[in-house]
């Protein structure tokens, strides 16, 4: 039997807001929360801008010490965690633990522990490492520390695949509750990679953007467009059995109809030259769902602002859609947050269930100068009201790791 599959809550801890509500209203707005890097001297850098977290307080959430003991991005995941079930108005002590699960994952982990832990090493020695060094870096830690706030006793797993993690994650929970072995399950992703060796890593791939002009530096579909911004953040989403959501009164914002993941088994960091697994991402997704490329309503696109990446995830696009490609809205929310590497998938669900609930398509910003090659409609710049039966989700992973997923409107 399966079972259908609902989005009861939600949390988000994003560059621009902290809240679920904080976020989507600038994404609204088209805010943009690129700035210039003050965690660390960029001296020597040639990256200068990233897309931080502001004001993020983790007494809000947890005490001091629990605090001190998980690195930054565990701290946003459990973060988002809680929000999530606040929004949900789930009572954790009255549901059946055996069936509540955790899936969130981290592209890299705790890499600012990683940094301060090696430079204790190398200055001081072996004997002065922190204890909880390994806990607290390892990347499945978020989804294992959320299990412990809350609870959670049914899968508490953690996929791993770059920048489609928290796409993955999503995707793997919804089959979980849709083939009966769970009721819910906290999903989604988690990043803190804001950091020397992070920037230095992917400035060294040539991947992130040397602009330093924040309104011009993470523009996606862009012909001036010349790599992505690093962001950090978390996002988490309740997943709920239909049927449990209905019996608890629970809010609806969305079901989830579709998944689709793919490998394109080509390069470790460029996609495949013809789209071919991102395309199959995308056609499997709405096979799951039943539905047709007309039915789409808006694509919240992978769209990092890198040269390659763009243009072919617009191949992509209309190999999967047809003709119908032209005709459907696509935009990238990471013109407003960055790349949240592993959590970019999961706060990008978060946007496309927040469009379908309030009946906005987010806009592109920053799109001035337009590629030829990426020529389908971005909306560029200012987004618009529209009501959206279907919505689609793409993300699109260093290794080839392709997953999207589609949110329908909610019916009875």
């Amino acid at each position: 039997m399966e079972h259908r599959v609902v989005v009861t809550g939600l949390g988000a801890i994003t560059p621009i807001g902290n809240t679920v509500n904080d976020f989507f209203e600038n994404v609204k707005l088209g805010v943009c929360g690129i700035d210039f890097i003050s965690r660390f001297d960029t001296e020597g850098y040639d990256v200068k801008l990233a897309a931080a977290v502001k004001e993020f307080d983790p007494a809000q959430y947890m005490d001091l010490k629990e605090a001190k003991r998980l690195d930054r991005f565990s701290q946003f995941a459990v973060a988002a965690a809680v929000q999530a079930i606040l929004d949900a108005c789930l009572d954790v002590d009255k549901i059946d633990k055996d069936r509540f699960g955790v899936i969130v994952g981290s592209g890299i982990g705790g890499l600012e522990c990683i940094e301060r832990e090696t430079k204790t090493l190398m200055e001081k020695g072996p004997k002065r490492v922190h204890p909880l060094f390994i806990p607290m870096t390892i990347a499945n830690m978020a989804a294992g520390n959320i299990a412990i706030r809350f609870g959670a006793r049914g899968i508490c797993s953690s996929v791993v695949t770059a920048c489609a993690t928290g796409t993955h994650c999503i995707g793997e929970a919804f089959r979980s509750i849709k083939h009966g072995y769970s009721d819910l399950i906290l999903a989604g992703g988690a990043e803190a990679s804001i950091t020397p060796l992070g920037i230095s890593g992917f400035s060294a791939l040539n991947a992130l953007s040397r602009s330093r002009d924040p309104r011009r530096a993470s523009i996606p579909f862009d012909k001036d467009r010349d790599g992505f911004v690093m962001g950090e953040g978390a996002g988490i989403l309740l997943l709920e059995e239909y049927g449990h959501a209905v019996k608890r009164g629970a809010r609806i914002y969305a079901e989830i109809v579709g998944y689709g993941a793919t490998g394109d088994a080509y390069h470790i960091t460029a996609p495949s030259p013809d789209g071919y697994g991102g395309a199959m991402a995308m056609k499997n997704a709405m096979k799951e769902a039943n539905i047709m490329p007309r039915d789409i309503s808006y694509v919240n696109a992978h769209g990092t602002g890198t040269p390659i990446n763009d243009r072919l995830e617009t191949i992509a696009m209309k190999s999967a859609f047809g003709d119908e490609a032209y005709n459907i809205p696509v935009s990238s929310t990471k013109s407003m947050i960055g790349h949240l590497l592993g959590a970019a998938g999961a706060v990008e669900a978060i946007a496309c269930v927040k469009a379908i609930d309030e009946g906005f398509v987010p806009a592109t910003i920053g799109l001035l100068n337009p590629d030829e090659e990426c020529d389908l409609d971005y909306v560029p710049n200012s987004g618009r009201k529209a009501d959206l039966a279907y919505v689609m989700s793409n993300s699109l992973g260093f290794g080839g790791h392709n997953a999207s997923i589609i949110f329908k409107k909610m019916e009875e």
